[in-house]
């Protein structure tokens, strides 16, 4: 490829990180995990955070917690409202747990929320609401707050493409009760497989603490909000359960690299940025594409690239151009998701018109962004872009 989609943000640094894990013999979930944990928190501004093996088992575990919270948890059939373009496992947690899912459009510029939509969908079981910052844009949470206010409805980012993003000087992730974040490899630091979760709600904290180990007391405080306090007997406290829960535990690997990663966000993103300022330079005198609107200041996963009624082109002969020339690309995350077959296993609804999303999907593709100087691979594929007009 001439222009991939995503690469390795590696070096000796996570190398040496991993010979270091290797050389004790300790590999399960340990303090190079919990070093991660501390450290990300502290980067994001919130007070905890707990690291998964994904960033779909984030999803799953954060979805699980509101559900045994002591006060206000979800119950099965409420209301969760959700954007209709996301990635599956989004979705999949609220179908596994009950939640009744009420699709809405999105915003044709932001790729985010269309807030009006948002706001008409709000209804007397609505409990939650999914804020999905789409290919590391925020969303508008000064608006979103306006709607949910005063309504007892739970915000919860799934901010997997977003890290490192941030709106009006706070990260994106740390908005509402909780967020989640992916550092899959082509996301903007790589455990190769993992993912997070932050809180400022210690109860919320200790619930995910038991739930990613077997739902076991074993990994929780002597003085706890699951269990009260714990008994002094190792023994005792070794295999009892409390909660129904998994095994989503990352291991030391992942932390350990994790620990590199994180000390190189700032400069990653900061490139994410310049190369975005060249993509809208080149790319927004194509009055035939739309590409999309930042809110606050992006982390640019990647760039997406969408026809307008106006194109002079079709997306397959756009296509066909890119893999002749050996650009990288992909749906614009799994487009519009009601197309989709494993929707029959859902308790959902539409509301209003997929209007937004159902053009993106028809019309759109998203290319990629990365930690290093793109300009020539933006300009070789603007130029492409050209010929066809």
């Amino acid at each position: 490829m001439k222009y991939h989609l995503a690469n390795t943000t590696w070096d000796e640094a996570e190398y040496s990180a991993m010979q270091s894990v290797i050389s004790t013999g300790n590999f399960t979930m340990g303090e190079n995990v919990k070093q991660f944990e501390t450290d990300f928190a502290s980067k994001m501004g919130a007070k905890y955070s707990i690291m998964v093996n994904s960033g779909s088992s984030a999803n799953l575990v954060a979805i699980a917690a509101l559900f045994y919270k002591k006060e206000n948890p979800l119950k099965r059939g409420d209301v969760v409202i959700v954007p209709t373009v996301s990635w599956s496992t989004t979705y999949h947690p609220l179908q596994q747990y009950g939640l009744k899912c009420r699709f809405v459009d999105i915003d044709p510029n932001t790729l985010n929320y269309d807030l009006n939509s948002l706001e008409s969908a709000i209804c007397p079981n609505t409990k939650l609401v999914v804020a999905v910052n789409l290919l590391g844009n925020p969303n508008d949470f000064n608006a979103i707050n306006q709607i949910i206010n005063n309504k007892n409805i739970y915000l919860f980012e799934d901010n997997c493409e977003s890290l490192g993003a941030q709106f009006m000087n706070k990260k994106a992730g740390t908005f509402g009760i909780m967020g989640s974040y992916s550092t899959f490899f082509s996301h903007h630091i790589s455990t190769m497989e993992g993912g997070l979760v932050t809180t400022d709600e210690e109860e919320l904290y200790h619930i995910m603490l038991s739930l990613r180990s077997h739902g076991w007391t074993r990994h929780l405080p002597k003085n706890n909000l699951v269990t009260g306090t714990k008994s002094d007997d190792a023994f005792e406290e070794s295999f009892k359960f409390v909660l129904p829960g998994f095994n989503l535990r990352p291991g030391e690997l992942h932390g350990a690299i994790g620990i590199e990663q994180l000390k190189k966000l700032d400069v990653i993103i900061e490139e994410r940025r310049k190369n975005a300022a060249t993509f809208k330079s080149l790319f927004s005198k194509f009055d035939f594409l739309t590409i999309q609107h930042e809110i606050g200041e992006s982390s640019w996963f990647g760039f997406s690239i969408i026809l307008n009624k106006n194109c002079p082109f079709k997306r397959t002969e756009l296509i066909k151009l890119f893999e002749k020339n050996q650009i990288e690309f992909r749906p614009i995350v799994t487009g519009n998701f009601l197309k989709n077959d494993v929707l029959k296993y859902y308790d959902y609804d539409v509301h209003g018109t997929t209007t937004n999303a159902e053009h993106l999907d028809e019309n759109g593709l998203f290319i990629g962004n990365h930690h290093y100087d793109i300009s020539s691979e933006l300009s070789f594929t603007s130029e492409l872009i050209s010929k066809l007009t």
